[in-house]
Formats: structure tokens, sequence, C-alpha cells
């Protein structure tokens, strides 16, 4: 009962992630100045990237070759989707002229704002409560995901208002959600079938079979490229802290 509920979450956020990305995207090339051509380039550029890098997990997942490794000896398949999308997103934002030009455009406002899109981590909770996910995994990555969408979005107000304590809550958001990414994905291994699985042996983690594959191999990579550039502009722009 809870495969088809997933199925469907999952695929409807496959669009609303990417979509809401590449408007970003347009919006802070357009507010930097780019041409219209740069503009269309770049947005291309990221709807083709996240659509092949669809394309590319779900069939794996579907396999099961992005399951935890068997032996400690075999390649960890999981997670290079993960470290390997952030890092290539982080490259793009970051390590290109165009990308950094982009990201000069948003306002610190768009980049925390995104991660209220963590609030979709409920979804774990739901897993738990049909008997779908175990406890040990459901309850810290899905609470964890809803504390740091509720940040992000309370970090969000701050800056629309001129809060005098903006900059500290968009601190505080983006180290709750740092730390639940870190707490999500070590339980998320713990709790599979493998060679690392330390609990939840009566009932194994299926957040790396699809289609909650999507989630550390597709989604989060997304969520810690934005977290990434979001603590970047706190450190060294405090012009992000202008409201839109």
């Amino acid at each position: 009962m809870f495969e088809p509920i997933a199925v469907f979450y999952t695929q409807a956020f496959a669009v609303i992630l990417p979509a809401t990305a590449t408007g970003l995207v347009v919006l802070g090339a357009k507010r930097a100045g780019l041409s219209q051509r740069r503009t269309a380039l770049a947005a291309g550029l990221v709807v083709t990237i996240l659509g092949l890098w669809y394309a590319i997990v779900v069939p794996l997942a579907k396999t099961g070759i992005l399951m935890p490794p068997v032996e400690l000896s075999d390649p960890p398949y999981a997670l290079m989707p993960l470290l390997g999308g952030a890092t290539l997103l982080w490259l793009l934002g970051r390590g290109t002229q165009t990308g950094r030009q982009v990201l000069s455009g948003l306002d610190h406002s768009h980049l925390i704002a995104f991660q209220s899109f963590r609030l979709m981590g409920g979804i774990f909770l739901l897993g738990w409560a049909m008997g779908a996910i175990p406890w040990q995994f459901a309850l810290p990555a899905g609470l964890g995901d809803i504390m740091a969408g509720l940040a992000a979005i309370k970090a969000h107000r701050a800056l629309a208002r001129g809060d005098v304590k903006a900059e500290a809550l968009v601190r505080q958001a983006s180290l709750i959600g740092l730390a639940d990414f870190v707490i999500a994905v070590s339980l998320g291994i713990v709790t599979s079938a493998g060679a690392l699985q330390l609990m939840a042996f009566d009932n194994p983690n299926v957040i790396n079979a699809y289609p909650l594959a999507l989630f550390p191999e597709f989604f989060v990579p997304i969520f810690i490229a934005f977290q990434l550039f979001s603590l970047r502009a706190l450190r060294h722009d405090r012009r992000h802290f202008i409201p839109a």
C-alpha cells in the first residue's frame, strides 16, 4: 500500500524540485543582467543535467545497484550519485563564471527558502506508520527533515522582514539542515541490508530501493548544493541578506 503512494510522491517532487531550481537559475541570471542567450543556456544546462541524472538513477535504483554494499570490499555505489551529484552542482555554481553570476543575482532568502522543501521528508513518518520503513530511520530522518524545513521557512521570513536576527536564523537553519543530512545518510546505511547493517534486522530499510532511492540519490544532492551555496553566501556576501 505504501509503495504506490511513495511512487506518486517521489515522481511529483522529481518535477517540482528541478523546476524550482531552474526557475531560480533564470531569476538569478536576469537579476545579474545576463543576456537572454546566456540565461537560456544556463537554464537548459540545469534541465539537461537533472533530466539525465533522473533518467540514470531510476533504472539503477530499480535494479538494486544503489543498495548499500553487501561486502565491505564492494564499491559504495549508493554514495556515488549522492556525493557526485552534489559536487557537480557545486562546481557548476561556484566553479563557472555563469554560475557565480547567477548566484550573485539571488538574494540569500531565495537560497535558504529552497530548503523549505525538506518538509517532504515527512513521508518517512508515513512509511513507518504503514510498516514499510523501520522506526530507527524514519523517526530521526523524518523529524529531522521537518525541522530543517521549518527552520528554513523561519529564516526566510526573518530575511523578508529585515529582522536583525535573520543571519543567526539562517546559520541555525543551515546547521540543522547539514546535521540532518549526516544523520539520515548514516542511519540509512546502518538500517539497510548489507555489510554495514547494525539495526532494523527484522524490517530492513528500503531507502535505497526504488522509489525512495530518489531521496538520497536525487533530491538530497540538490538540497546539499543549495545548502552549500547558502553557507557560502552567509560567510562571504552580506548583500544576500538584503530582502528581495
